[in-house]
């Protein structure tokens, strides 16, 4: 462990590391960030909490499910005309970014956030893809999704993830953008804490559970594991708000944040790994992911096959 920790000091850009197998924390150490109890901008990472959220709906019965067109639950904030083919969007596709939607991430990004209805504006983005199509990473599909959890419970999607998991994990959900209508921003700008979103990693680890309760079902958590698309960036594959590759021939999920805030599970041996960095450069551009990919595949990875 001890070698671990000293080549995550290595990466200048890496805040702190949470290791545990079986549930056991075996490294916590916050390298040069934040204490591990301090809320943090998990960025993206958020993207998965959204989607465990929506497994709950559905369980709950708010939703019907994953096959679910959105056009009947947004239709006060449709656009004027719309392309006849927004009809055919879903749930799922919203949720494995396969909506067909003109992104609003990346350069699109700031005209978005910047708009004074950030929902209306992302259902009148033209369709550059069918429904269903190639994977177009977009924060306004996640944030649509966040309106529906509004309208669909009368609730705002804090007061959910409150109730549903945060009360449960016995975590804090600390600052979290709102659009000018009041919708938490789903999937971008949450802050956790690193020991949050260990506890949250964990529940899904466990196949939604925390303790003896069941707070979302494995039925779901196998939905959101399931490849469906796959990243034009990374090569990775894509589920319900979580990425996956294989590391020495596991299956790893993970949950990626701008900059470098990831929550890697490796099911089979029995791991849950939190890193958050700085979160001021992309992670993807500068490389700075691919260390922290290296570090789990190359030496956390192997130090959990010779315990497990």
């Amino acid at each position: 462990m001890a070698g671990i920790v000293a080549d995550a000091r290595g990466l200048e850009r890496l805040h702190a590391l949470i290791v545990a197998q079986n549930g056991r924390i075996l490294i916590e150490d916050s390298l040069r960030g934040p204490a591990l109890d301090q809320p943090v901008n998990i960025k993206s990472a958020s993207k998965s909490i959204i989607s465990a959220l929506i497994g709950r709906a559905i369980d709950e019965g708010l939703l019907e499910g994953v096959d679910q067109p959105i056009a009947p639950l947004l239709a006060e904030r449709l656009p004027d005309d719309p392309d006849p083919r927004l009809r055919q969007v879903t749930i799922g596709n919203l949720l494995s970014m396969q909506a067909g939607l003109e992104r609003t991430s990346g350069r699109n990004y700031g005209r978005w956030v910047a708009s004074r209805d950030w929902v209306r504006f992302a259902l009148a983005r033209p369709l550059v893809e069918e429904p269903g199509g190639r994977m177009l990473y977009s924060t306004g599909s996640t944030h649509l999704l966040s309106a529906i959890l509004t309208k669909v419970s009368g609730r705002s999607t804090r007061d959910l993830l409150v109730e549903w998991l945060a009360e449960p994990l016995g975590i804090e959900v600390g600052a979290w953008d709102r659009d000018p209508q009041g919708i938490y921003l789903g999937g971008n700008n949450m802050a956790l804490s690193p020991l949050s979103l260990f506890r949250f990693g964990e529940m899904m680890r466990r196949r939604g559970k925390v303790g003896d309760a069941q707070v979302l079902s494995p039925e779901w958590i196998e939905e959101a594991w399931m490849p469906r698309t796959r990243s034009v960036f990374s090569g990775d594959r894509y589920g319900y708000g979580w990425f996956m590759r294989k590391m020495r021939g596991h299956k790893v999920y993970y949950a990626w944040g701008y900059g470098g805030q990831m929550l890697y599970i490796v099911p089979d041996l029995a791991l849950t790994i939190v890193m958050t960095s700085d979160d001021s450069t992309p992670a993807g551009r500068s490389g700075h992911v691919h260390d922290l990919h290296d570090l789990v595949a190359d030496r956390i990875v192997p130090a959990a096959e010779k315990a497990f």
